[in-house]
């Protein structure tokens, strides 16, 4: 984020006065010092209560339209005065201004994953603490954002970068756009160079906008990342430079846009959800906002937008914004990782309040030193050019290290899981009881070696997710993926797997029962699309490619001949109210899907959904005792679970449809524990580790063996 440079001090009033002045020129604008605190708020009080302000994050958007406004307004003069702009010295500038900071808390990202974040977070991490390092952690992102698996991970410690990176890139290419416009104008449009910067950024920012709207529809996940979807962003604060007649002259007017502004970004943080299009054409509204407050400058009078926004304690926030925006994510992130620590109420509070005290230090002690030091300041801008090569291999250095260090530990983890999974204990996980889906275990199975244990591990519960991701149809992606698994004989028994990332998590223990038993395996599987004809209640991208995937489903199971037996799990919506309009509809929807199969005289065994956790249990355990990591069952389980009405209601019409229920093996009757028989049971909030899985597929193979006798 473009950073504003605040006055220097000394103890010596008149030599206070001249660095002010030497520090501070005359288009300094201290009223976006309080615009920075505006946008630096909204988005640390997003992250670290995301329920309170929905909308918190379009404070990235307000520091775009600032930096496109102030780099412009900066690029423009330089041209005004020489006729060029000084590419070397400009990308030396802001190296200085912004690299020091942003390395620190990426050398400090590589330390706590060396030594504080679990084992199943370290490829995550390494590869953003090296995209952010580099500047790319927005397209890393963008990629990853086709993923449905990484995108229920929890996100790394240097996830934030994304908005660093797009900022960085902007200023890449920015000054030599305008460059090349400015010599274009002198050669060819007669010295017209005002007419060509606006046109240039006119045209590169309604292309940007147009760009935005329809990839905002299309991959909404990727759209939020990608830089030219954000560059009309920028195009906006430098039209604001570029126009200054589009500035107030009188006070009533600025403050009509500047407390206007003030309301409209405020508005869209506390408005703007998590299912607002964005950016697409709602950014608009805060950037419009943005641009109103930014040409707010009169601060004459105390109640003067532009005097509110420059009072001290605002300005103070704004001056810190940049520390206080890198430092605030990591550590969030790293809360619930230290022993005793976690992220209760009066934990946010003292860490909130502790980001600013470090955001302080970091700007007293290293951006401010770092951006004056002489050393490089009284050279060519090569030597800064140097150093910038220097701390970014630093930075890959100690990335390097944590890899180097905990890859081997990784490893070890994964061959012994692998072990564990070849040779399972006796009453391991489901094994342990009380119930097989259908009927009680009795007696229960109690194996006392598996007292205390705990596999997979906290620190590696998150990576034990299932293989072949590429059967599994991502986000936006309609694509029916037929993967096929098992016996190639021809009177092989035919199975299927149908349904979401809950029926995926499932995916190995069949793919094992195929090969054991000599079945012919098909799946069918799509992240967060059940197989039912009840519409998702979004209208986006994803929902219309759910649609898709589902129309494809249905006509390729119609060319398929029939199967023996087909097997299907969903997540439950736990957001549906849960009333008896709601419970018919959603299972009335399963219904109408699995008629296609039923008609065909195949049977259908489906099952119950697991627990779902308000947080990782994996984080619990790592931290506390076990006994302690557990869920309330009435909030686990979810009030109704329309999977188990369609089955049922299918059941009494004398359809041959079998429902497992695992509920009990899940959960006591008052609470749910993360740990059973020895088993850690989620790699997430709502998925099953591949180990669990593994664990409930002698009680799958048995219903599927009857109901492909029947």
């Amino acid at each position: 984020m473009e950073k504003q440079t605040a006055a220097a001090t000394t103890t010596a009033p008149a030599r206070a006065t001249a660095a002010s002045r030497a520090t501070k020129p005359d288009h300094f604008l201290p009223h976006l010092q309080g615009l920075r605190a505006i946008a630096v708020l909204l988005v640390v009080v997003y992250h670290f209560w995301p329920g309170r302000l929905t909308g918190g994050y379009i404070g990235v958007d307000v520091f775009f339209v600032i930096s496109g406004f102030l780099i412009t307004q900066q690029l423009t003069r330089q041209l005004e005065r020489t006729d060029r702009i000084a590419l070397p010295s400009f990308y030396a500038k802001r190296a200085r201004r912004l690299l020091p900071a942003a390395v620190t808390v990426l050398i400090f990202a590589s330390l706590a994953t060396l030594f504080i974040m679990p084992l199943s977070s370290l490829t995550e991490n390494v590869r953003e603490i090296l995209a952010s390092t580099f500047y790319v952690e927005n397209w890393v992102l963008a990629l990853n954002s086709v993923d449905y698996l990484a995108a229920a991970n929890e996100a790394s410690l240097v996830q934030h970068y994304w908005s660093l990176s797009l900022e960085e890139q902007f200023y890449l290419f920015w000054p030599v756009l305008l460059l090349g416009a400015s010599v274009v104008a002198m050669k060819f449009l007669k010295g017209k160079r005002w007419l060509a910067l606006i046109s240039v950024l006119g045209i590169v920012g309604v292309v940007s906008f147009v760009l935005s709207i329809v990839t905002t529809a299309a991959d909404p996940a990727s759209a939020y990342f990608v830089t030219y979807t954000r560059v009309w962003e920028f195009a906006v604060g430098g039209a604001l430079a570029l126009l200054p007649r589009w500035r107030p002259v009188r006070a009533w007017q600025s403050n009509i846009l500047g407390w206007g502004g003030i309301i409209v970004v405020l508005a869209c943080g506390y408005l703007f959800t998590a299912a607002t299009p964005f950016p697409g054409y709602m950014a608009a509204i805060p950037v419009l906002g943005t641009a109103a407050i930014i040409v707010a400058h009169h601060r004459a009078k105390p109640w003067d937008a532009g005097r509110v926004l420059s009072f001290r304690p605002i300005a103070f926030i704004g001056d810190i914004s940049y520390s206080l925006y890198l430092w605030h994510w990591p550590l969030i992130i790293i809360a619930p990782y230290i022993p005793g620590w976690g992220l209760s109420i009066w934990n946010r509070i003292a860490l909130f309040l502790f980001c600013f005290v470090i955001a302080w230090a970091t700007k007293r002690f290293i951006e401010d030193p770092t951006r004056r030091w002489t050393f490089f300041t009284s050279r060519r801008p090569r030597v800064t050019m140097i150093g910038v090569v220097a701390v970014m291999a630093v930075s890959s250095l100690f990335a390097g290290t944590a890899w180097a260090v905990q890859q081997p530990k990784y490893d070890t983890e994964a061959a012994q899981l692998a072990d564990t999974l070849a040779n399972p204990p006796e009453c391991f996980g489901a094994a342990s009881g009380p119930t097989d889906g259908l009927n009680p275990i009795d007696p229960l199975c109690v194996n006392p070696a598996l007292e205390g244990q705990i596999i997979p591990s906290p620190g590696f519960g998150n990576a034990d997710r299932p293989r072949h991701p590429d059967c599994l149809s991502t986000l936006n992606d309609p694509t029916v993926r037929d993967c096929q698994f098992g016996s190639d004989a021809p009177d092989a028994p035919q199975i299927a797997l149908i349904g979401d990332s809950h029926a995926y998590a499932l995916m190995d223990p069949f793919i094992d029962m195929a090969e054991q038993n000599g079945w012919h395996l098909t799946t069918y599987l799509k992240g967060g699309c059940p197989w039912t004809t009840t519409p998702l209640l979004a209208k986006d991208a994803f929902a219309a490619s759910c649609d898709s995937w589902r129309a494809s489903l249905t006509a390729s199971l119609a060319e398929h001949p029939p199967f023996d037996a087909v097997f299907t799990a969903a997540l439950t919506d736990r957001n549906v109210p849960g009333t008896s309009d709601d419970e018919q509809a959603a299972a009335v929807g399963y219904g109408e899907a699995w008629q296609q199969v039923l008609d065909q005289g195949t049977p259908i065994v489906t099952v119950v959904d697991n627990p779902a956790w308000e947080d990782d249990p994996n984080k619990c355990l790592r931290t506390e005792a076990e006994a302690d990591c557990t869920e309330p069952r009435d909030e686990g389980l979810a009030e109704f679970d329309p999977i188990a009405l369609a089955a049922s209601g299918a059941a009494g019409q004398g359809q041959d449809v079998t429902l497992l229920d695992f509920s009990d093996t899940f959960c006591t009757a008052e609470e749910c524990p993360a740990v059973i028989g020895g088993a850690n049971v989620y790699r997430d909030t709502d998925h099953l580790t591949r180990t669990f899985a593994f664990t409930l597929e002698p009680f799958l193979a048995r219903a599927m063996t009857a109901a492909i006798a029947r």
